[in-house]
């Protein structure tokens, strides 16, 4: 997309200046301007709704960069018949796991695709629908991330698991959260039937972390729920240490997002982390400049430590 080519050679820029990954103290640190720097690249490939060619390019550029990393890429592939036409449509989460040797584990997730359409749109509702913020930023804060997975010290191992079809909406009864849904039946059945070695821990999803404006209230859900208010209260916690002053102490909205099905499918105690109060949602206004790479570091600086703590 043309209006893309100036933000892309910025992207490579910046990813060729922050090229150091590490502290002085030799741990991995978390860059906003690295991350803003994925946000921009994934934003170039366009619309990425389920089935789309853009969202096969997105998968194999994801996969690549984790196994850069060091960490082993999956997929878990489903199908689903689109309600337009009745065809069948190819669907892919990716399962990174850090340090497969460790049974106690805990997952950290994002939705990877966007909206087919941006029909909050006021204008063009039928538009190009790129999803900087909904969709590409906890993309991009999960390939940040992964720098410092490596260095993870145990006892805890971790799984990034990228769910496809978090919004593949049509139609107003299409149903939300394909993906997550999916991956937590899997994992329940695995679990009842005796097939794992391992268990997680908890879990938390990053959705729409990356607006210039960033407020990251509780989630209600997150907070109502007993086994996954100790996540909230531990996230926030490091947020206040660290005097993030992005993260609210205080519930606002209630969301249907990708934490649910973990939580009330696979039993995982997932709490969200989101920017509800985000304008351009769902519009076509949702692109880069929308986004910042101060937003981005806030919420990686904190999800980093808070993997870090866990003993």
């Amino acid at each position: 997309m043309i209006r893309y080519a100036a933000t892309i050679r910025t992207s490579i820029a910046l990813l060729a200046l922050a090229a150091v990954h590490a502290t002085a103290a030799g741990e991995a640190s978390f860059s906003g301007a690295r991350a803003l720097a994925h946000l921009e690249a994934i934003s170039e490939l366009g619309p990425r709704p389920s089935g789309s060619p853009a969202m096969d390019r997105q998968r194999a550029l994801l996969a690549d960069h984790f196994r850069k990393h060091g960490g082993t890429v999956a997929g878990q592939a489903f199908q689903i018949r689109d309600r337009r036409s009745g065809k069948p449509v190819h669907m892919e989460n990716l399962v990174v796991t850090w340090h497969p040797d460790r049974v106690d584990r805990v997952l950290v997730g994002a939705h990877y695709d966007t909206r087919p359409f941006p029909d909050r749109d006021p204008v063009d509702p039928q538009g190009i629908f790129v999803g900087a913020n909904d969709g590409a930023s906890g993309v991009a804060l999960l390939m940040e991330l992964a720098a410092a997975m490596p260095g993870l010290a145990p006892p805890v191992g971790v799984d990034f698991v990228l769910f496809d079809a978090e919004e593949y909406v049509v139609a107003p009864r299409d149903p939300y959260c394909l993906g997550s849904n999916f991956f937590a039946r899997q994992y329940a059945a695995d679990r009842k039937a005796g097939r794992l070695q391992y268990a997680y821990r908890y879990g938390a999803i990053v959705d729409m972390v990356a607006d210039r404006d960033l407020s990251i209230w509780q989630e209600q859900h997150s907070v109502d729920w007993p086994d996954t208010r100790p996540v909230v209260d531990a996230i926030w916690d490091v947020a206040r240490r660290l005097e993030v002053r992005q993260f609210v102490p205080r519930p606002k909205y209630a969301v249907e997002d990708d934490h649910v099905p973990l939580r009330m499918i696979a039993g995982i105690p997932t709490c969200d982390i989101i920017d509800f109060d985000y304008p351009q949602w769902h519009t076509t206004a949702d692109t880069p400049e929308a986004c910042s790479a101060e937003s981005l570091e806030a919420v990686g600086r904190v999800l980093l430590t808070w993997l870090r703590e866990q003993r």
